[in-house]
């Protein structure tokens, strides 16, 4: 009885596997300076949130415009998520998060020199492309440059670094108000000051080299071979000296590749349900935070800015110690904890304001943040770490357009929403989301804690 062989892998397939599994010593700075592009977007997507009653006492628009103003950076990040993950397969990596630093930082100064509402909208719309686009690459780039375990931590973390933006934008503010800033100066100097991050991370990244994944993927064998031996002190021997020609590879063939593995199938799915349901969770309730706080009369403009200030505080905590967990109770159990928090959370906020109980609200606000910033940890993570590498920046950008989305869709129509059923109304609806993202973690995500594929 004879038995078939198995295929051998190709030299390319073998440094792939190997790089995938090996250690990089360098590869938690890496991930961090690919993160820190988190606090740029926060800055943009929070300033604005604080701002916009600013924007709407000098020019008065009308509330189409004033959600355009506030949602435009959101669109256009869903455009720059499918582009920016599709090139970054295409062109690279590392190309990729140095032209979208230098498109935030040239955008971000522009938007503070608008002279309407209208061009608000549109610059920020342009804005949003860079951002969307960066968030994909420098995914791709996490879970290619470190190890099995480590890299699931790391990608976990972009809640905690969207809310110490978050604090950073509001502590400005609050500096701002202090200070007596005119308005219309205090609203162009927070919008603009987006710009000083981003240059900061273009310097600290203009250093990066290419991924050694990237690079065997497209056969240019002798830069990957020098880049191995800079991040990994390995020559990879099983490639030849000598750059080869490789397949183009069909961006078409990402979802039908999905379905070959029903584990990949799976955990993508599950990751574009989470992606959805946590940005339209967020960007319903905990955007409007501090419109929220203003109506029930919890605080006034300073103290209102105080206290969210302290929420997301809290809410960064929560961002730290939702992926230390990870390693712990998986994937699955992050999700469905944090999904159910937020649930219960927003249950409990809407009796608050059923009730007009102003006391309960800031606590049913600081536990949904607790339980969002647990569910929202992973949903970039899963569907980017189980993607072949070939596919991983159209995977990262494909799962970040099930986040921008209902972003763009909630933060444009919830105003309208919030003054048809009333805010009570509202809240409830928002409930509907988390119960959406704890079914599909219960019955839908397989454990894909330290996944390997190649």
């Amino acid at each position: 009885m004879s038995t078939m062989a198995m295929p051998q892998p190709t030299a390319s397939e073998a440094a792939v596997r190997y790089l995938i599994t090996n250690y990089s010593p360098k590869g938690s700075k890496v991930g961090w300076l690919m993160m820190a592009s988190i606090l740029v977007e926060a800055w943009d997507l929070y300033s604005i949130a604080f701002v916009l009653i600013f924007i709407k006492e000098q020019y008065n628009p009308d509330p189409l415009m004033l959600g355009l103003a506030a949602a435009g950076t959101q669109g256009g990040a869903l455009v720059g998520a499918l582009l920016g993950g599709w090139l970054s397969d295409k062109i690279g990596r590392r190309v990729m998060f140095l032209i979208t630093m230098v498109m935030f930082i040239v955008l971000a100064l522009a938007q503070a020199f608008v002279p309407s509402v209208g061009w608000l909208v549109v610059i920020r719309f342009l804005l949003g492309v860079p951002l969307g686009s960066d968030i994909s690459t420098g995914y791709t780039y996490i879970m290619e440059s470190m190890a099995k375990g480590e890299r699931e931590v790391m990608g976990n973390r972009w809640q905690f670094m969207f809310a110490v933006g978050e604090v950073l934008t509001i502590g400005v503010i609050v500096i701002f108000l202090l200070l007596d800033i005119q308005h219309e100066m205090l609203w162009r100097v927070t919008l603009g000051l987006g710009a000083v991050p981003a240059l900061i991370i273009l310097v600290m990244r203009h250093d990066v080299p290419e991924t050694a994944v990237w690079l065997v993927q497209k056969g240019r064998y002798r830069e990957a071979k020098q880049v191995a031996r800079e991040m990994f002190n390995d020559d990879l021997a099983m490639l030849p000296d000598r750059d080869v020609e490789v397949p183009k590879v069909s961006t078409r063939a990402f979802l039908a590749d999905l379905r070959k593995d029903p584990i990949r199938w799976r955990a993508t799915i599950y990751g574009w349900i989470a992606c959805f349901a946590q940005g339209s969770e967020f960007s319903t309730f905990a955007f409007y935070l501090p419109v929220l706080f203003v109506m029930v009369g919890v605080s006034s403009m300073l103290g209102n800015n105080l206290v969210t200030m302290g929420l997301f505080c809290f809410a960064a905590l929560s961002g730290w110690v939702g992926p230390l967990l990870t390693p712990k109770i998986g994937h699955r159990g992050i999700a469905i904890a944090g999904f159910a928090i937020v649930l219960a959370s927003l249950l409990v906020a809407a009796f608050a304001l059923y009730t007009d109980n102003k006391m309960l609200l800031p606590f049913a606000a600081a536990a949904m943040l607790w339980g969002h910033y647990w569910d929202a940890s992973n949903c970039m993570t899963i569907p980017t770490m189980v993607a072949k590498p070939k596919y991983r920046g159209t995977a990262s950008g494909f799962a970040y357009m099930f986040v921008k989305l209902p972003s763009f869709l909630a933060i444009f129509l919830f105003p309208s929403l919030f003054a048809a059923i009333g805010q009570a109304g509202a809240t409830l609806f928002v409930a509907i989301f988390p119960l959406i993202g704890l079914l599909a973690a219960i019955f839908i995500l397989p454990e894909v804690y330290g996944y390997e594929n190649d």
